[in-house]
């Protein structure tokens, strides 16, 4: 629920509809994912995409007529040389920062805490020193990436690595294999809380780079440093873990844990 809780916050509608933001958020992953999709599954996303776009065309005609404090009320009224975002452009914006900015720091705080768990020595050093969050969200997201790849499309002939790529032709970025380059990093598939040289891939780069990283990055170092001093002997509840059926996302369905009460 944090992810959800603190986007919906920042925009400025009722945390208390954070449920159905995540089946929304289910169904925008699912078209942007397209793997093992079925008419009928195409079908139930399209239509909960549209509920997500309604929910928000009711929220931004109230916000015209009575203005608050917050992200979307600043996107309603944003003028760039006097022109201002159109309904499409406001209700683009709104359906990615919410589904977005929830379901992928989701995918961050539940694969790091498996990380953590099946790597002790690491957890422990994390709980003796906190103030190493920065570092270790940053290697969590390294170590096992929310996305696994991203698909882009050169404007211009281009050679690469001895590779040529033609313009318009689809690229598909594997991130999850880039953030274990031996070439780039020592011990790859090792975590390392500590590491310094972490040029990760999880957020994408330069004008692709994520709009949400540091707020990430935040819900990261709040969240896991909360859960390793409540919780001290937290311990992974079972090694028969479960997936999400996606070619893009990397996410648990759940994950079970045990803890002293």
């Amino acid at each position: 629920p944090l992810p959800a809780i603190v986007i919906a916050e920042m925009l400025g509608v009722p945390p208390e509809d954070r449920t159905r933001f995540g089946l929304w958020t289910g169904d925008f992953a699912r078209l942007l994912d397209g793997g093992n999709a079925t008419i009928e599954g195409i079908m139930q996303s399209l239509n909960g995409v549209a509920d997500f776009m309604d929910y928000f065309r009711a929220i931004i005609r109230q916000r015209r007529t009575t203005p608050r404090d917050d992200l979307l009320q600043a996107m309603v009224t944003a003028e760039e040389q006097g022109d201002k975002l159109s309904e499409d452009e406001l209700l683009g914006n709104c359906v990615l920062l919410l589904a977005a900015g929830h379901g992928t720091t989701t995918h961050l705080l539940s694969n790091g805490l498996l990380a953590l768990l099946r790597n002790p020595d690491q957890l422990a050093r994390w709980k003796d020193n906190p103030a190493l969050a920065p570092y270790a969200v940053a290697e969590l997201l390294r170590y096992d990436s929310p996305i696994k790849l991203n698909v882009r499309h050169p404007t211009e002939d281009i050679e690469i690595e001895g590779k040529r790529l033609e313009a318009g032709q689809e690229v598909i970025m594997l991130l999850g294999s880039a953030n274990h380059d031996p070439d780039q990093f020592a011990h790859p598939d090792q975590l390392d809380l500590g590491r310094a040289e972490n040029r990760h891939l999880a957020f994408g780069l330069g004008i692709h780079f994520c709009l949400g990283a540091p707020l990430a990055r935040l819900e990261g170092e709040v969240a896991f440093n909360t859960l390793l001093r409540r919780l001290p002997d937290l311990q992974l509840g079972t090694e028969e873990l479960q997936w999400v059926t996606s070619t893009a996302f990397r996410a648990l369905v759940e994950l079970p844990v045990t803890f002293a009460v």
